[in-house]
């Protein structure tokens, strides 16, 4: 879980987000930040009153030894959302291989391979806009796996047990294991007929498919088959940033004692910085974990830990983050692996000298697998949007809710990540699950159509499960009416099809209704629109973006040095000069208030115009980078507030690259 601050926006740096030596904040503000977050976290994720149960025998997965030659779907990894797929197709009357090419033996993937276990839920909203915890936003099989797990975190080997019974009850799903691997098969029309799969006897299979659904974490199928993705922050003009990864780590010797002092040691803490906020099975806290030095502090940091306990006495550890990691690359993700091994007997030392109630803890081993955020963002029939999710928007081929925070991960070191909003209830687009140029394949997962930002909110596994499901129903939606992906992705008959069967197997997609949120109603929203999807502007969990607050010299240049940067590879013009030659001269231009006559200037010289700076107000103006409405609503032109410039902002990307964000 990100820790952030709405605080840090005061700050003369420019609120921007995955960019090197961005997120610095004072120490008033990162107790504000701490104890912000941790509150979010348990409120976000609910309480549970389900303790540690009876540890259960890991289940032995049955695998075929060779598939069919033809099948009417295939589903390409056995992570969550590959499960959810498999299952609806089966359900839908197809007949359907799930096959999985990495060393395996339990399905579940991120959750039972690389120890995510705890749920990042979405939630359904009050009338109020706030989640009520008492309502998932995700029903159908995502519901159904849910209710065989302990709460809000849970046991892996349940999780495990959980799937498998999901799979092997269904006669329709084939389930192969440790394929070698599997490639697409892609006619000449571009379109995806099945893969070819090499088994793990060194066998050779050409597999025939009505329909791919790639469930890979990387969208592997998908780019092999040639279709468009971004990676990254690629979207945001940042070619080299991913959010971190993480290295899940278990403790054994846990006992309810423990768990209680620990819990305890929260109470009267507010910052948690030396204790835990916790439920029966999850607990969040001991923040003062940002204090720990690391023995390399360029590629691996503490932070405050998350922690979800096990039937078997133990825990496990979501808080080690490793940057620099390419989990593309399997040497990278290999070496990240062994950083973070390396690490982390450091780390358990410091915690038994710092929170003596930890000293009787061992370190137990860490995951298989690398828990990895984000690698390729598909850009598909539709792209979900910052603007979808301050919307909160509704769409007409809606298959799946979310709301969870949208989390934006530390990228860097010196880089903390932020919240940048926390949506009530955003529908995620059919369309967003079909990708461009190529037939005959869904994407589902976090590898899906969404842009980077709202991707912290859509990557979550509730919502790809949700997906998922309705990547499976659409497969036999297709089959019954001759028709592509793409065709049914564009017919409102056959997605109207398409929703019915997910509702009568399960699925809620009626909207819940709420109050639009406040900010909705400002009258800077637009400018906020931008500012936003730019990455300019965080809001953080209470969605308090700041709007009247004044803005000063030094952030308004940044913007557009942001602007620059995002729009540099497309629309190298737009903003070809240079802002920071605005505020030369100016004495601390991060503590005077940015007045009108100033933020004509920098715009003026952003945009390479060669004026002077008296002529630069009506230069503006005259030119149309600033509309006549927008000068006209600044109330005090010696005084601009963060929505005054974020209306400027938006009136100069408009001018100058014609971008609107609607």
């Amino acid at each position: 879980m990100t820790q952030t601050t709405d605080s840090r926006k005061k700050e003369n740096q420019s609120p921007t987000y995955p960019r090197k030596g961005m997120g610095l904040i004072s120490a008033f503000a990162f107790l504000l930040l701490i104890s912000l977050s941790w509150w979010a976290w348990s409120a976000w994720k609910g309480t549970d009153m389900a303790k540690p149960g009876q540890s259960q025998s890991v289940k032995k997965v049955a695998s075929i030894k060779a598939p069919d030659s033809e099948y009417d779907v295939i589903v390409a990894g056995t992570d969550p959302e590959g499960i959810a797929a498999a299952v609806s197709a089966a359900r839908n009357g197809q007949k359907t291989l799930l096959v999985e090419n990495r060393a395996r033996d339990v399905l579940g993937g991120l959750f039972t391979e690389g120890w995510l276990n705890s749920l990042d839920n979405s939630f359904a909203p009050n009338e109020e806009g706030k989640s009520d915890a008492g309502k998932f936003l995700n029903e159908g099989i995502f519901l159904e796996w849910r209710k065989g797990v302990e709460g809000t975190s849970f046991d892996v080997t349940t999780a495990a047990n959980a799937f498998y019974d999901l799979v092997r009850k269904e006669k329709k799903v084939d389930l192969l294991m440790h394929a070698k691997s599997f490639t697409p098969m892609v006619n000449g029309s571009q379109t995806v007929t099945g893969l070819n799969i090499t088994t793990a006897d060194g066998k050779e299979h050409k597999v025939s498919a009505r329909a791919v659904i790639d469930a890979t974490q990387d969208g592997d199928v998908a780019a092999a088959a040639g279709v468009p993705f971004t990676i990254g922050r690629q979207d945001l003009g940042d070619d080299k940033s991913l959010m971190a990864v993480t290295l899940v780590f278990r403790l054994k010797g846990m006992t309810e004692e423990i768990w209680q002092q620990m819990k305890k040691n929260g109470e009267n803490d507010p910052h948690l910085l030396r204790g835990m906020g916790a439920d029966a099975m999850s607990g969040w806290g001991y923040s003062a974990m940002w204090d720990y030095k690391s023995t390399n502090p360029e590629r691996v940091r503490m932070r405050g830990l998350n922690i979800g306990r096990q039937n078997d006495g133990s825990i496990l550890i979501n808080a080690l983050q490793i940057f620099g990691v390419n989990p593309l690359d399997p040497a990278s993700v290999k070496e990240g692996m062994e950083i973070g091994r390396a690490e982390l007997p450091h780390v358990l030392d410091y915690m038994k000298k710092e929170f003596p109630e930890l000293a009787s803890l061992e370190l137990d081993g860490s995951a298989p697998e690398l828990y990895v955020r984000e690698t390729r963002h598909m850009i598909g029939e539709y792209r979900l949007t910052m603007v979808d999710a301050l919307d909160n928007r509704d769409q007409w081929d809606k298959i799946a809710y979310g709301s969870y925070n949208l989390d934006i991960q530390s990228t860097d070191a010196k880089y903390r990540g932020d919240i940048v909003l926390k949506p009530s209830q955003y529908a995620v687009p059919f369309r967003a699950l079909v990708p461009q140029k190529i037939n005959g394949l869904l994407v589902v997962g976090r590898s899906a159509s969404f842009d980077s930002l709202p991707h912290g909110s859509a990557r979550t596994v509730p919502v790809g499960m949700a997906s998922g499901q309705a990547a499976g129903a659409a497969a036999a939606v297709a089959t019954k009416n001759k028709v592509s992906f793409r065709e049914l992705s564009l017919s409102k008959p056959l997605v109207t099809e398409l929703q019915e069967t997910l509702v009568k197997q399960g699925v809620r997609l009626e909207p819940y209704k709420f109050a639009a949120p406040p900010y909705t109603k400002h009258k800077a929203y637009e400018g906020l629109k931008a500012a936003v999807s730019l990455g300019i502007a965080a809001g953080g969990e209470k969605n308090e973006f700041q709007l009247d607050e004044p803005s000063n010299p030094r952030r308004f240049a940044n913007h557009f040095n942001t602007m620059k940067t995002v729009l540099g590879r497309t629309y190298p013009k737009a903003v070809g000069g240079s802002a920071d030659a605005a505020v030369k001269g100016l004495t601390k231009p991060g503590d005077i208030a940015l007045t009108w006559e100033q933020a004509a200037w920098t715009i003026s010289q952003a945009v390479g115009a060669k004026v002077r700076r008296s002529e630069s107000a009506a230069y503006v103006l005259e030119q149309k980078l600033v509309e006549p409405a927008t000068f006209q609503a600044i109330e005090n032109k010696s005084k601009l507030t963060n929505g005054d410039a974020y209306m400027l902002l938006r009136d100069v990307l408009k001018a100058q690259a014609g971008v609107v964000y609607r």
